[in-house]
């Protein structure tokens, strides 16, 4: 049998959806005939990622509790009952055969509804510690997929399986694209190249870090490919010179990894996986405005295996100049760390996690 119907929920942010979206693909590719449906959160962007993709979405009025007293807390538990009834209409019409949460406050709701008639479940947890919908979701799954040691303090450990987070495998070979990424960014193949990236629409801190290091990036023969995020293009793009590409966004990833001798990043849990199958040294320069401070908690698990660098956001006007130096003027450093951090690459993720959805629906038929 191949027509099965397979319904994902995950969203909020793109950590969140990437990784259903590829789940998905691999499914479609192994399914031809299957049924899809992505449930996600109204007004969040999965409304309009996953039909890009090519999928199916219905929404439900769900959001997340605020950490302050707000209106929007107030009406929690209206929309909480709300998205739980809608969810189990959802499920009673398209009857799926898995349910697949990748975490974003909709899967809650919808894999709680899943679970209650008998459907088999699934999660997917990309980072080191996990958020709150996937711990309150763990009892009632079969299987959790984690990309990090030791969750079984989260999560039943009899339901953990380590796969890694589902990454683009375009990256896998990225080893002989060093002249085209150069080529590509119109850079100087006989200098070094820092690669400075912030997420789609840019991180606030490190683009004033990387404006106020310009000089000492100049002074120090460092070029720079500088993805300062689409919120940020108008205020940056005057830096642009022969030393500086500055980039609102970048389509082609493989070539600025390709093209970077030292990377400079956040630490959401998709990045730290494609970094891993990289495996150039980075310095990490985790995000505290993320919930459970979980970017620093990715960011340690690297870091505590000797394979990269983590600068806090207080540190950076003290530690960074003398940080990157010492990255810079060190090739043995450099590839001490690339080399440990490919080590904790785990490339086949999403063969592996739908290799185990397989196994389920096996067990079911």
């Amino acid at each position: 049998m191949s027509n099965y119907k397979f319904i994902l929920s995950g969203g909020g942010t793109g950590g969140h959806i990437y990784p259903a979206i590829a789940i998905a693909n691999e499914l479609k590719h192994r399914f031809p005939d299957a049924e899809f449906l992505f449930v996600g959160a109204e007004d969040r962007m999965e409304m309009e990622k996953v039909p890009q993709a090519g999928y199916k979405i219905e929404g439900l009025w769900i959001s997340g509790i605020q950490r302050k007293l707000t209106l929007k807390n107030l009406m929690f538990p209206f929309k909480l009952i709300s998205s739980i009834w809608k969810a189990k209409k959802i499920i009673k019409s398209f009857k799926p055969d898995v349910a697949i949460g990748t975490g974003g406050y909709a899967s809650g709701p919808l894999l709680k509804a899943a679970a209650g008639k008998g459907i088999s479940c699934v999660l997917q947890e990309q980072n080191s510690f996990p958020g709150i919908t996937n711990k309150w979701l763990a009892k009632e799954v079969r299987k959790i997929f984690v990309a990090y040691d030791n969750l079984e303090r989260f999560f039943p450990a009899d339901k953990i399986e380590k796969t890694g987070n589902p990454v683009r495998q375009d990256l896998l070979e990225i080893a002989d694209k060093k002249e085209a990424g150069i080529k590509f960014f119109n850079l100087d193949e006989n200098r070094k190249t820092l690669f400075v990236m912030g997420g789609s629409l840019g991180a606030r801190r490190i683009n004033q870090l990387v404006e106020k290091e310009l000089n000492f990036f100049k002074e120090n023969n460092v070029q720079l490919i500088w993805q300062c995020g689409k919120l940020y293009y108008e205020e940056y793009k005057k830096y642009e010179s022969d030393l500086v590409k500055v980039n609102a966004f970048i389509n082609d990833m493989k070539l600025a990894y390709a093209a970077a001798d030292i990377i400079i990043s956040r630490a959401g849990a998709i990045s730290v996986s494609e970094l891993a199958i990289v495996g150039k040294p980075t310095i990490f320069i985790p995000s505290p405005n993320v919930s459970e401070d979980h970017q620093t908690k990715n960011a340690m698990a690297v870091v505590n295996k000797d394979a990269a660098v983590l600068l806090r956001e207080n540190e950076l006007d003290e530690k960074f100049e003398n940080e990157f130096l010492t990255l810079w003027n060190s090739e043995e450093k450099r590839e001490m760390l690339g080399s440990n951090f490919k080590k904790l690459a785990l490339p086949n993720a999403t063969k592996d996690i739908v290799d185990a959805i397989e196994k389920l629906l096996k067990k079911a038929a």
